[in-house]
Parts: structure tokens; sequence; C-alpha cells
């Protein structure tokens, strides 16, 4: 059975800093790209964040967090993480680990395979 399960989410003051990890069961961690997404409160939309993949490495997608987030893998762990530094309140949102059963990286919502439940991000100014 395939499992993503995030942790790590939290409060904190603008211009903190907070660790995510998401550890992965039920399948080959290399031969799969995991994606990190976040959900705003009150949007429907699922926004691409950064994702990894034996293939393509580190692709991020999101220009607003360029420079302040960066994900990592580790692959002994079977884990992704992703570095948020600089808080913002616009960053404020659940975020999500989506994998997907293939070597190259998407960023769109509707291409993820499977989803953990996520883990809430709360900045506060």
């Amino acid at each position: 059975e395939v499992q993503l399960v995030e942790s790590g989410g939290g409060s904190v003051q603008a211009g903190g800093s907070l660790r995510l990890s998401c550890a992965t069961s039920g399948f080959i961690f290399d031969d799969y790209s995991i994606a990190w997404f976040r959900q705003a409160p009150g949007d429907p939309r699922r926004e691409g964040v950064s994702c990894i993949s034996s293939r393509n490495g580190v692709v991020p997608y999101a220009d607003s967090v360029k420079g302040r987030f960066t994900m990592s893998a580790d692959s002994s762990k079977n884990t992704v993480y992703l570095q948020m530094t600089d808080l913002k309140p616009d960053d404020t949102a659940v975020y999500y680990c989506g994998a997907l059963d293939t070597y190259y990286c998407s960023g769109y919502e509707a291409g993820m395979d499977y989803w953990g439940k996520g883990t809430l991000v709360t900045v506060s100014s």
C-alpha cells in the first residue's frame, strides 16, 4: 500500500522557518517523482511548489517561493523535505506531497497518482 505522510507543519511568525517532511512507503522511491503542493485557505486548487525525481533532480514551480524554499530528498529514508525560510503570511496553506509513477516531474495537481493528507502551515504577521 502506498503511503505518504507529511509532518512538520505549525504556526510561525513572518520571517520564521519550518522544515516539512514527507515519509513515503509502498513503492520504489527512485522510480517515482514526488512533489510538494500547497492549498491556501478558500482556494480549491493545489499549487505546485517543487518536485524531485531521479531524472530531473529538483524542479521548482512556484515563483513566489524561489530563493526561500528548498526541496531535498533522502532516498535511504524514502523521505522528501521542504525547507522553508523567510516565511510570509501568504505562505499559509495546507502543504501536501504527491507521488507520480514516473521518472519525470510534474507540477500539476491532476497528474498525481497518490497524495498525503497534508500538514498545515500558518504564518502570522
